[in-house]
């Protein structure tokens, strides 16, 4: 078992299937959300325990409405312990870089396309990047849902799409609109073009809510 990510409330570990169950030639991710000391106990086991059990429960109807994530094999309540599949394959984040515009533009669509299915399941991700999608035999999973949570409003869907046009922007600037726009046209063939267009202006109206908060700062 190896560690291979912490973060500020988990940290990952990468296993031999093996190791843990029977054998069987492949590997999985433990995610092991640890406890804080500046927190009481009591309250600390109850935050953890609820983080934990969300993150399952979101994975299984993610899953269950289509969404390309990782299988659960197990929920460690006693541990905070979550053991699910290694999506094992490339990153968006360097792939889209390195193929034809055609082809990045057509993952960006797909990419559209299981947002919408997360959010017609009443899934926010919280982190939409390409560094959380892995493509393996051609299909796009989303991975690391600590952040996620359920919210079927138009607000966090907004938001949740939002960030992902902001992460673009950053890290695949050079061809960010296209990409964005073709992402906007998957999601609208999952969800339909009213609720595209309706996530379209909500997004439009969260950037002009941030215009507006830069501009009073710089006034004062």
């Amino acid at each position: 078992m190896k560690l291979i990510k912490q973060g500020a409330e988990a940290k990952i570990y990468l296993a031999k299937f093996e190791e843990l169950y029977f054998p069987f030639d492949d590997k999985v991710i433990i995610k092991h959300r640890i406890s804080k000391r500046y927190r009481i106990k009591e309250i600390d086991q109850k935050l953890r325990k609820e983080r934990t059990v969300r993150e399952a429960r979101i994975l299984h109807r993610a899953k269950e409405f289509g969404v390309n994530v990782p299988h659960v094999y197990e929920v460690d309540m006693r541990d905070m312990k979550i053991v699910m599949e290694f999506i094992e394959g490339e990153r968006l984040k360097e792939y889209l870089e390195k193929i034809p515009i055609e082809e990045r533009l057509e993952l960006c669509r797909e990419i559209g396309r299981q947002i919408g299915k997360l959010h017609e399941a009443g899934i926010i991700h919280g982190d939409l990047t390409t560094s959380n999608m892995i493509l393996r035999e051609g299909k796009i999973y989303f991975i690391d849902f600590g952040l996620a949570e359920f919210d079927n409003t138009a607000e966090a869907q907004g938001v949740d799409l939002h960030l992902l046009k902001r992460a673009m922007e950053s890290t695949h600037y050079r061809w960010f609109e296209k990409g964005f726009e073709a992402v906007l046209e998957g999601y609208g063939e999952v969800r339909g073009k009213e609720k595209a267009q309706e996530l379209r202006e909500k997004i439009e109206e969260i950037e002009s809510r941030g215009r507006y908060v830069r501009e009073r700062k710089w006034i004062r």
